[in-house]
């Protein structure tokens, strides 16, 4: 257990099935106590995890999923190999129902192999359980197609899904078994000591540091990351708003965990990914002469991170153009200029 003593703000007592836009408007972490305590998912995992099995079981439509497959080895943590190359577990077509199975199975043993589908849409392989089971985020006003949200089920054993961040807004529900997040702030990613950005389990780096046994000569700096950490501790039927790029590890502390998460961003659904930014950057930026680079911190800074609005407040409206708002038909202008250059 890392020396993090601060825990992460609960709020008790809410009982509502649509969330207060105050709690998300503050941006930080905060765990709501209960929120998803009468769901029929969480009731049947009080019952015991057999119900809850069966419960899932007579929701699934038989599709396949992705189960991801480890051995007893890894003690149910999703990680690199040694040689940071390959993922130290393996990915599987299954149904659902004969993971659930290998995971009751394993009940019975003291270290059972790991077992984990992660981020399966719940829609796609359990049309009805959302009938019993749901709530509604809110999303605010607006003229443009904002991003979906993408409500997805997690099922497995005793696994962590070590340290990572995501890009959007998460409502994270423990809804049979506990579960452990670690939490620490965007600004600490230096010093949680990222590792490759391919291959990852899920699309995002995860951290280098192994919270169970930390090695401070190997990665001294994630000492200082341990003063600006948090411990969120979940119980079936309470649920965690966590914002989005905070980095998150999470911990499934029964023999049988199931999360339900809501994914969302209010950003216009005619944007790309904020990541592919990223990997234009490494192509035409990180390698430039270091004045350069120092100067294109304040070009960016002017247009892209500072008020979206002041680089055109000066500019007659029609001479705008890419510094107004971009709408759809600006998006797709700009994909097809880039695709020109890119494609040169």
């Amino acid at each position: 257990m890392l020396a993090i003593t601060t825990k992460t703000t609960v709020i008790t007592g809410y009982e509502g099935q649509v969330l207060d836009e105050s709690i998300l408007a503050s941006k930080q972490p905060v765990i709501l106590k209960g929120l998803v305590s009468r769901w029929n998912l969480v009731k049947q995992g009080q019952k015991s995890d057999d119900s809850a099995i069966r419960y899932l079981k007579s929701h699934y439509n038989g599709r396949p999923s992705v189960a991801c497959i480890g051995s007893p080895d890894i003690r149910g943590r999703f990680f690199y190999d040694e040689t940071c190359t390959q993922l130290n577990f393996q990915t599987q077509q299954m149904k659902v129902d004969e993971v659930l199975d290998l995971i009751q199975a394993g009940f019975l043993e003291d270290n059972p192999a790991s077992y984990y589908i992660a981020s399966n849409l719940i829609d796609t392989h359990f049309p009805n359980l959302r009938d019993e089971n749901d709530l509604v985020i809110p999303r605010p006003a607006s003229d443009t197609a904002l991003e979906d949200v993408r409500i997805s089920i997690w099922i497995g054993n005793g696994t962590t899904a070590c340290c990572h961040y995501d890009v959007s807004d998460n409502l994270a529900c423990c809804v049979v078994g506990k579960r452990r997040f670690t939490l620490f702030p965007p600004d600490q990613i230096a010093n949680l000591y990222p590792g490759p950005l391919s291959p990852t389990p899920g699309g995002q780096a995860l951290s280098m540091v192994d919270f169970a046994n930390p090695d401070y000569t190997k990665y001294p700096n994630f000492a200082e990351a341990i003063k600006h950490g948090q411990i969120a501790e979940l119980e079936a039927g309470d649920a965690l708003y966590l914002p989005s790029m905070w980095w998150h590890q999470v911990e499934g502390l029964s023999r049988f965990n199931v999360l339900i998460n809501y994914w969302w961003s209010n950003s216009a659904k005619h944007m790309g990914p904020a990541v592919d930014v990223l990997y234009h950057a490494f192509l035409s930026l990180r390698d430039k002469p270091e004045h350069e680079k120092q100067a294109w911190k304040h070009v960016f800074d002017y247009y892209i991170f500072g008020d979206a609005k002041r680089a055109g407040a000066h500019l007659p409206d029609e001479a705008r153009g890419y510094l107004g708002e971009i709408d759809t038909t600006k998006s797709r202008m700009l994909r097809a200029m880039l695709l020109s250059k890119l494609n040169r």
